[in-house]
């Protein structure tokens, strides 16, 4: 009888922390998205309000901290813009020199003070992908030298891609570009537009920029205009996009006699320095062998601040993840145990470029080599409308209101399996349209992304661009709470699965 009665309270005690409370969904955005916090922005006092708010929830719900008995985190950011004209790109051919212009020739940035010249040296897309049977820097060797290479991947606009189809994988992305040519001892790394791409590149110039101020990189990366990158070719006789067709065509390497010496001067200016923090919550598991093991549920509290005077509030982004991540740390806080431990990560900085997450994955409080899935909240409030984003560049249906889509899952097949195995009881309609994106390359604009890049099954929920998305207009009362209940309904049962299944998720993207 005791058994039965102990059976019977454990099936209530789970019933009643499976149940979504769309009362705190709504308070949790309310507080975030308000104008006290003015827009949450990194090294501002709402972003310091909103990561103490979240702790104050996680000790609420019953998790404990795991930073040295804190639940923060902290890490410095370097805040600065770019010095238009001491930042220049100085291509020297035989006896023609030509000084590239930041903001007219070429854009990026880099938070040090940094010159070198160095020969050129082409690198085709700039990727070795073992996985895929490609490699760019077979036998070639850029120490010490300026490479340059193609963004994106071979066949980015093509379903039949040996990569991800007409989606992106994490070789196609400008960091691990640069993590490749640095590992090689490359000086610099220039990217190219790739001729087919389907928006125009503008460099910008004159923005404050946010960087780690602890990073593993430690090389710049530029990207040069179309017309830059025609003008460094043409003394090769090829154009670029001849070069990307014969790249695309053979899958293989193509060597190409840049004969061009570059200069490179990186010049921050306005600088200043600033905490920042992740906020992390923890849940021991409750099986002796499995406890070692984590899963880790997360999402980015920071926003954007204010633009002309106007305060960016961010009730989607990213207020709606936030608080779907302190509704699973409830629910899990007062649920049954589970085997693997639970870690629950509110990142800083998302939106000067994943800087907490990127500063996580170098520095876990958890080990990455046992930690086993990833579940990321991002933008999960609205409902998807066609948008400036998207305009002529990807079609939006009319009716997403029972829509979140999956970002990432390309990356393990079994992750995908699991999730959709557990939205069988939760009636959600699940996309992968944004796992096939190529254009606005989704894949690498979320704090999922360093997790795959170590490795790790990493998945992002996402409902996708409205035309309010990084404006004033993104305000809670236009959100879909609705929706956002079986979003983290369905979180919950995907991460309860993933730290109560004997396996886990493998990593290993599908090959065509």
């Amino acid at each position: 009888m005791r058994a039965v009665l102990l059976a019977v309270c454990a099936a209530a005690l789970s019933a009643r922390a499976q149940s979504v409370n769309a009362e705190r969904l709504k308070a949790d955005v309310a507080f975030l998205a308000s104008e006290p916090l003015a827009g949450r922005q990194a090294l501002e006092r709402g972003s310091e309000v909103a990561a103490h708010f979240v702790a104050a929830e996680f000790r609420k719900a019953g998790l404990k901290p795991p930073v040295n008995g804190s639940f923060f985190q902290p890490f410095e950011l370097i805040e600065y813009r770019m010095d238009g004209d001491a930042t220049r790109l100085i291509v020297r051919i035989g006896s023609e020199r030509r000084t590239l212009v930041h903001g007219r020739d070429f854009g990026g940035s880099f938070p040090a003070r940094y010159s070198i010249s160095a020969p050129a040296v082409f690198a085709g897309y700039g990727i070795t992908a073992p996985e895929y049977g490609y490699d760019d820097y077979a036998d070639l060797d850029v120490r010490g030298k300026i490479v340059v290479a193609l963004e994106y991947e071979p066949r980015a606009h093509d379903p039949g891609s040996p990569f991800n189809g007409t989606g992106n994988t994490v070789h196609a992305s400008p960091r691990r570009k640069l993590m490749n040519a640095q590992q090689r001892g490359a000086a610099a790394l220039l990217l190219i537009p790739a001729p087919d791409r389907k928006r125009p590149f503008r460099p910008g110039r004159g923005a404050r920029i946010q960087a780690l101020a602890e990073s593993e990189l430690r090389i710049p990366l530029f990207t040069l205009t179309a017309e830059a990158a025609a003008a460094l070719f043409a003394h090769c006789g090829r154009t670029p996009a001849e070069v990307q067709q014969e790249l695309d065509r053979t899958l293989k390497p193509v060597r190409l006699p840049l004969r061009a010496e570059i200069e490179v001067r990186a010049a921050p200016t306005d600088v200043r320095r600033g905490l920042t923090y992740n906020v992390a919550g923890f849940l021991e598991g409750a099986d002796p062998a499995l406890k070692a093991e984590t899963v880790i549920f997360c999402a980015h509290y920071d926003h954007l601040g204010q633009r002309d005077g106007k305060i960016l509030p961010g009730a989607d982004d990213n207020a709606s993840g936030v608080a779907g991540l302190l509704e699973l740390a409830r629910m899990f806080g007062a649920g049954p145990p589970v085997r693997r431990s639970l870690l629950f990560l509110a990142f800083g900085a998302e939106e000067a470029g994943l800087l907490g997450s990127y500063y996580y994955t170098a520095h876990p409080l958890r080990p990455l080599a046992t930690t086993r899935a990833v579940l990321n909240l991002d933008m999960i409030g609205r409902d998807e409308q066609p948008s400036e984003q998207t305009d002529g560049l990807v079609e939006i249906g009319s009716d997403h209101s029972n829509e979140t889509s999956l970002v990432g899952i390309h990356a393990s097949p079994d992750l995908a399996a699991l999730i959709r195995r557990e939205n069988a009881v939760v009636g959600l309609s699940l996309s992968e349209k944004w796992d096939r994106d190529g254009v606005l390359n989704v894949l690498w604009r979320c704090d999922h992304f360093p997790f795959l890049l170590r490795g790790i099954p990493a998945v992002w929920f996402f409902n996708g661009f409205t035309p309010d998305y990084h404006t004033p207009n993104d305000t809670p009362e236009k959100l879909n709470y609705a929706k956002m209940e079986k979003i983290v309904r369905l979180a919950y049962r995907a991460g309860r699965a993933l730290a109560d299944q004997p396996e886990w998720p493998r990593f290993g993207p599908r090959v065509r």
